[in-house]
């Protein structure tokens, strides 16, 4: 018995054996398709000039349904900076709040405790209101605005939405949600479009808030509060959820017209770090980028994702023409060409920076030859696009601000504490 015990361990360790010469074998030409791709840090044809750019695109903030702010003809000298203060936005570094620019040339926003207020366009307060009780102030609602005809429309992330009278304020309906939201809000026609929390898309009346129709994608267990993004273009709405699921639906009865996933399964365990840019239309493709290095151009017809390119950035691009323009989170200006992906110049806008490895772009915006790009360390960049080159710094705020509006032919940036107009 004992021998046959020895022998059947005996032929236990030679198999054992085997089997460890084997998977060294097969190990040696395994490939990771999942090896990370580290981002670009350099530089790339940074004597190349652009040639200039001489089309622009008018009213590039209002009612804006393709996300595209493209060029637009507005230069500054920075000698006129006013503000109109507001309580603290402690959400405001977590968050991507939007300031809301109306038809009656009227700046809509919100402050840390819900009171959404009406300014004129330099920045005199017109009316404010609240529609939050004391705990829900205490939650800081991060707010969204659409309007309607004479209504702004209101979603939050505290699961209200409501709709306001845009002459005075007056609160015309309120209602809540079953989710949260957490978009952007498009406007077809009588009916409002947005994405919850649980990544559903919402077809909503904004006579008084009744739900019309509603299409579900997949949902992670672990929310991101990076804000999803819309686009609408004719009777198609194209969104993209927080796992990277990008769907156009009919926006008639929200019947599915295409989806395309731009991420592994893996990731809906890690979708929370996921940070995806706004979606931008333009030449009938859509255009984004994420913090996993991944820029996507994708026909806006099929779905098909036509090229790709390894650029790190969480920023809204720009399409100007033939050209797309987008900042990396590592502070590098990429300049590639729209049909092919392929890139035309790298320049790097923060060179020289000291602690540059905690500086992060926080957006920009082309106006006429120039590139205004906010930091999270409250300075503003004036940046060349012909050539790349930085111009100009100006200090704005001691911390993060928003990427620039133009409206009325004027700048305005956001502050945890304050809204600022530059001429």
């Amino acid at each position: 018995m004992n021998k046959t015990i020895q022998y059947i361990i005996i032929l236990l360790f030679i198999s054992n054996c085997s089997f460890s010469k084997k998977d060294k074998v097969r190990n040696d030409n395994l490939i990771d398709i999942f090896k990370k791709i580290d981002p670009i840090k350099k530089e790339f044809n940074q004597q190349l000039k652009i040639k200039k750019i001489n089309t622009f695109r008018l009213n590039p903030f209002l009612n804006n349904n393709s996300n595209n702010n493209g060029n637009i003809n507005f230069v500054t000298n920075f000698e006129k900076i006013s503000n109109y203060k507001i309580s603290k936005m402690k959400k405001f570094y977590s968050n991507q709040p939007e300031l809301f620019f109306t038809k009656d040339k009227s700046i809509i926003f919100f402050n840390g405790k819900g009171t959404i207020f009406k300014l004129n366009s330099d920045l005199k307060e017109i009316w404010k209101v609240n529609n939050y009780d004391k705990k829900e102030k205490k939650l800081n609602p991060i707010l969204y605005f659409a309007q309607v005809d004479k209504k702004i429309i209101v979603n939050d992330n505290l699961s209200k939405m409501y709709s306001i009278n845009l002459d005075d304020g007056a609160i015309i309906w309120s209602k809540y949600s079953s989710s949260s939201f957490n978009s952007n809000i498009k406007v077809y026609k009588d009916i409002f479009l947005t994405v919850d929390f649980d990544n559903v898309m919402r077809a909503i009346s904004s006579k008084d808030g009744t739900e019309l129709w509603n299409f579900k994608t997949e949902n992670s267990f672990i929310k991101s509060q990076k804000k999803l993004s819309i686009i609408l273009k004719d009777e198609i709405v194209f969104f993209i959820n927080n796992v990277g699921d990008v769907t156009a639906l009919d926006v008639n009865n929200g019947s599915l017209v295409w989806q395309t996933p731009t991420q592994s399964s893996l990731i809906y365990q890690d979708a929370f770090s996921l940070e995806n840019s706004d979606l931008v239309f333009e030449n009938n493709t859509i255009y984004f980028s994420n913090n996993k290095n991944e820029f996507f151009s994708i026909d806006a017809r099929t779905g098909i994702i036509k090229w790709t390119q390894s650029i790190n950035s969480n920023l809204r691009p720009t399409i100007i023409e033939s050209l797309i323009f987008t900042i990396s989170n590592e502070g590098y200006l990429f300049v590639l060409d729209d049909q092919t992906g392929n890139i035309i110049r790298i320049t790097d806008i923060l060179k020289d920076f000291k602690h540059r490895e905690v500086i992060k772009p926080t957006g920009f915006i082309h106006g006429k030859y120039k590139l205004f790009v906010s930091l999270s360390n409250g300075q503003l960049l004036t940046i060349n696009s012909l050539t790349g080159k930085r111009e100009k710094i100006t200090k704005i705020h001691r911390s993060k601000i928003s990427r620039p509006f133009i409206f009325q032919n004027s700048m305005y940036l956001i502050k945890d504490n304050a809204i600022s107009k530059i001429r």
